[in-house]
């Protein structure tokens, strides 16, 4: 039996005691490596640059810059930047907020060790997780009559004025996306490392003026390219 590879982990809570709990429970995993610990979300930034972690796993709520800003900032950054977010929180504004500044998880403080072991290795392993409940906000959000509500001329002369601004590679990855594969199987498919479609998918993104793979995908619903 082979031996796991090593997840190096940040930790970012501005309560030493939730972080001192959380690394008591890592421990145990000998593949699970907390390698560093901030406060807040600018302290997450710096360290971040310095350790270059496989994960951050991040609260929302903190002083000088909360866990949503960092995140933003984060994967703005970093497209290829790994964030789970263990929060208290579960109504859908933080939810969707997380979501669309790029987090690639969520999950509530109060989930069992094993829930929150899973998703640390999903995330860490380039997929997405979310507990149960923000599944659901997640999936009421995709399915909301709100998109379907808006002017049909105008919605589709918007989405397809911005994919006019896709390179070819783009186009080809954005497809993938709307099919709902990860930047691994994509990478796999395309022969080329995850790294580089996580960028393309950040440029992608950008071009669409989404925020989340999220609001591409209600974007796209539909659509063709």
């Amino acid at each position: 039996m082979g031996v796991e590879k090593q997840i190096r982990i940040i930790l970012v809570d501005d309560h030493t005691v939730v972080r001192d709990g959380i690394k008591l429970l890592l421990s145990q995993h000998q593949e699970l490596k907390v390698i560093g610990e901030a406060a807040n979300g600018e302290e997450a930034l710096e360290l971040y640059n310095q350790t270059t972690p496989d994960l951050v796993v991040m609260d929302i709520r903190m002083p000088v810059m909360n866990g949503l800003e960092a995140t933003r900032q984060l994967v703005m950054h970093d497209p290829s930047a790994k964030v789970l977010i263990l929060s208290m929180h579960n109504d859908d504004d933080y939810i969707l907020h997380a979501v669309r500044n790029g987090a690639s998880g969520y999950i509530l403080k109060d989930a069992n060790k094993d829930e929150l072991i899973r998703a640390i290795r999903s995330v860490a392993d380039g997929k997405k997780f979310y507990s149960g409940d923000i599944s659901g906000i997640l999936i009421k959000e995709l399915t909301s009559p709100n998109i379907a509500q808006m002017p049909v001329a105008e919605e589709e002369n918007s989405i397809e004025a911005l994919a006019a601004e896709l390179t070819k590679r783009e186009k080809e990855i954005l497809k993938h996306v709307a099919e709902g594969k990860s930047s691994k199987d994509i990478a796999v498919e395309l022969n080329k490392s995850a790294r580089t479609i996580e960028t393309h998918r950040f440029n992608i993104m950008k071009k669409m003026k989404v925020n989340s793979t999220v609001e591409l995908l209600r974007k796209l619903k539909g659509k063709t390219f």
